[in-house]
């Protein structure tokens, strides 16, 4: 069969699967099957245990369950409350002060938890009602915070830099650092559209009536610090070579959970022993689901390499006599389509092998590269049909439609666009701290 035929074939299977609303990890792991019985027939059984297997015999995948558990705990706690809560008060003089501690809350949450959802729903559960008491439209109020969850997956440690590091074979120590520079020019991008926005339309005026005193202010500092240090000793044991991404994540993970017992379990008596089953249990049912996408995902690579489907959209690639950035942007483009319709975890698997080899041939440095697809992964979160943070922060705020929470995001889609336009023009925005501190790639 001629390749394109077989890869549109695979396509459209694994769009229609999609769409009557099968898993990620069975919609691949069935057109994968279909596939590779074209090829070899019955005898394609032989080969699925052995690629579904050999795409999780890797050692650095186990700092995805560890990340995940660190996340879980912080997520299980008030700690969202507590870091929004100390934000507002230092941020509540600025206008739109409030839609800017959401924000600020969502990039520090995002860094502790690794997960976009997760974000979303503990910093809108409080978020949200609170801006909408104090008058802010509900677009503003729900497209802000499903904005900020997207920072979830650049902000280190991040689950999917991990994935993009296992599949590129690249350093995933070096795959963080690159996405802090670019981490907070998007937080910073978000805060200077909000700050214009809400100036415009007159929000958040009533705020700078209100005063803290500077002891009001550090005395919501004294919860929310431990768990930004967590993060900094965390990148520091990593980056100082004291330990593997891995054994960082598992004493990170550790930490995390003794820091939630005492500070919330003891000392604030407001949370409950009995919910560390929970932690585990979420911990292991998100770990699941990403393990099982990553060998369907290496199921299906091999599926496609089977059909010489890889080697001929990489040969076209290759072969197309465009300028570079040309190149890049149908990539982008590529990328942008795909994450409107799969997750992040499962478009990096399958297209991060393929495009790595095109893009290094072009010039283009991997660990840039893998910043600009993550910040499209970001864009798929807000933008339909999949869009994940829409559907948690309807779950969260069920009177706010859909198309409210879409109209809200937009702006800070377009802030991602720029963020994008702004890495291709200032590469060092990603790569000046790995390089400082890792030595050129």
């Amino acid at each position: 069969m001629d390749p394109t035929v077989s890869g549109l074939s695979m396509l459209a299977g694994l769009l229609v699967l999609l769409a009557i609303g099968v898993p990620v990890a069975f919609s691949l792991g069935l057109v994968s099957m279909g596939a590779l019985f074209v090829v070899y027939g019955p005898f394609f059984l032989e080969t699925i245990g052995e690629q579904f297997l050999g795409g999780l015999a890797s050692f650095g995948l186990v700092a995805v369950p560890m990340f995940i558990l660190m996340g879980a705990a912080v997520a299980s706690s008030p700690a969202g409350k507590d870091l929004y809560e100390a934000l507002d008060r230092w941020l509540n003089r600025v206008p739109g002060g409030l839609v800017l501690s959401n924000l600020g809350a969502c990039s520090i949450f995002s860094a502790l938890s690794g997960s976009s959802p997760a974000t979303c729903a503990a910093i809108g559960k409080m978020g949200i009602p609170e801006m909408r008491q104090r008058g802010y439209p509900p677009e503003i109020a729900a497209g802000s915070i499903a904005a900020g969850g997207t920072l979830g997956i650049l902000i280190p440690p991040s689950v999917t830099m991990i994935v993009y590091g296992i599949a590129t074979e690249t350093s995933i120590g070096r795959l963080f650092l690159a996405g802090v520079g670019p981490g907070i020019m998007l937080t910073a991008l978000f805060m200077i559209w909000t700050i214009y926005s809400c100036r415009r339309q007159g929000l958040g005026l009533t705020e700078l009536s209100q005063r803290f005193t500077m002891r009001e202010r550090f005395a919501a500092l004294p919860r929310v610090l431990p768990f930004l240090a967590i993060i900094v000793a965390v990148l520091f044991v990593l980056y100082g070579g004291i330990a593997t991404p891995s054994e960082a994540a598992g004493v990170g993970a550790l930490f995390c959970l003794i820091l939630v017992a005492v500070i919330y379990g003891i000392f604030s008596k407001s949370w409950k022993f009995s919910q560390m089953g929970g932690i585990f249990r979420d911990t292991l049912k998100e770990s699941v689901m990403i393990m099982l996408i990553i060998g369907a995902s290496e199921l299906f690579a091999f599926a496609l390499s089977s059909l010489f489907i890889t080697q001929s959209i990489a040969a076209f690639i290759a072969d197309m006599d465009v300028n570079r950035w040309v190149l890049m942007g149908i990539i982008n483009l590529f990328l942008l389509v795909a994450g409107f319709f799969l997750p992040p975890v499962a478009v990096i698997l399958m297209t991060a092998p393929i495009l790595l080899p095109i893009i290094m041939g072009a010039g283009f440095d991997p660990y840039w590269f893998a910043v600009i697809l993550t910040i499209n992964m970001e864009i798929g979160l807000i933008t339909p049909p999949v869009g994940l943070n829409l559907y948690v922060i309807n779950g969260i705020a069920p009177d706010i439609s859909l198309g409210q929470i879409l109209r809200g995001s937009l702006p800070y889609v377009g802030c991602m666009v720029l963020g994008i336009v702004l890495l291709c023009l200032f590469p060092d925005i990603a790569l000046f701290l790995p390089n400082l501190v890792m030595g050129p790639s």
